[in-house]
């Protein structure tokens, strides 16, 4: 048994038990329109306002399906570099341009770069590869009115997006600069490391993920699916140079480590960092833990990087 007690200091349990208050551990058993209304709430608890010198649009873009909303933000002194092509979390059935608002304003701000946040469908309305198609269809877009290279940037389900998209790409003409995959479930085994160590932790547990891959593929079974689990797929060669920045008391920590692993067998470039005490969600901890801000500042870091095209690792 994990002892979090020793492993999470006491500002990351203030701020577990402060997420607690607004979106209680056992929300998966409330209907999907309740979880989106306590899940917005809690986001809107969170929302730290713009950084100075941030302007913000909101737009959409033209997509086979549907038009596909996105959030434009720009900087009072922009980097050309690259722009960051962001994808949220909330397990493929919460979360918008709204719930990780903030996060990407902090982050244009931080790096100079232009972010798009992307709003794609969500499950059960919309089955994988809903998301997928929309993220590919923004992405797309961006490569092509976009005179620079573009960063997938993306947390939890954002991160799986990402990755599948970079895999999705690895022979187009405009392919992606780097991908930034912070605290991401891949699709890796089940049956060990941190899926068995940390099955129960504060934030995320394994019963929480096997919910949101029932929601996501309505029940069917997608084994071998790359879109769906990066980690199935077969070859690792040709990816962008890759960060993975994961929690330690969260069950999909491994799969940074599996996904790195990879990628460096095949000769490609991934830099994995497992932040200790950490659970999943911390990025709504930047401002108020001291071990979520050092984790936010690696982020920004590794983000102006893979931007810039260095690899420093």
């Amino acid at each position: 048994m994990t002892n979090y007690e020793t492993l999470i200091d006491a500002e990351t349990w203030a701020f577990i038990e402060k997420t607690n208050s607004y979106y209680p551990p056992d929300t998966i058993d409330y209907t999907i329109a309740e979880q989106r209304a306590i899940y917005d709430r809690m986001c809107r608890e969170f929302f730290a306002g713009y950084p100075q010198g941030v302007t913000v649009e909101t737009t959409a873009i033209p997509a086979p399906a549907q038009d596909i909303p996105i959030r434009l933000y720009r900087n009072a002194k922009p980097q050309t570099a690259a722009m960051v092509l962001y994808v949220h979390g909330g397990g493929f059935i919460l979360g918008g341009l709204d719930s990780h608002d903030d996060v990407c304003a902090e982050l244009c701000a931080r790096t100079g770069f232009e972010v798009v946040s992307v709003d794609y469908r969500l499950a059960p309305e919309h089955l994988h590869p809903a998301a997928f198609d929309d993220v590919m269809a923004a992405f797309e877009w961006a490569a092509a009115a976009y005179d620079r290279p573009v960063l997938l940037c993306g947390d939890s389900a954002g991160g799986n997006l990402c990755a599948a998209v970079a895999h999705a790409t690895r022979g187009h003409a405009k392919k992606p600069i780097g991908q930034l995959l912070i605290y991401p479930g891949l699709g890796g085994d089940r049956s060990r490391g941190s899926y068995v160590t940390h099955a129960e932790a504060p934030m995320l547990t394994v019963r929480d993920l096997e919910f949101y891959k029932h929601i996501r593929t309505g029940g069917e079974d997608r084994t071998g699916d790359i879109t769906l689990a990066p980690l199935a797929d077969a070859d690792f060669a040709y990816l962008p140079p890759t960060v993975l920045i994961t929690a330690e008391c969260d069950p999909l920590s491994s799969d940074g480590e599996a996904y790195r692993d990879r990628v460096v067998a095949a000769g490609g470039h991934a830099y994995w960092f497992e932040e200790p005490g950490l659970v999943h969600g911390y990025l709504r901890a930047r401002h108020t833990v001291g071990r979520a801000r050092a984790s936010f500042t690696r982020i920004v870091e590794a983000a102006t990087a893979l931007g810039k095209g260095d690899w420093i690792w």
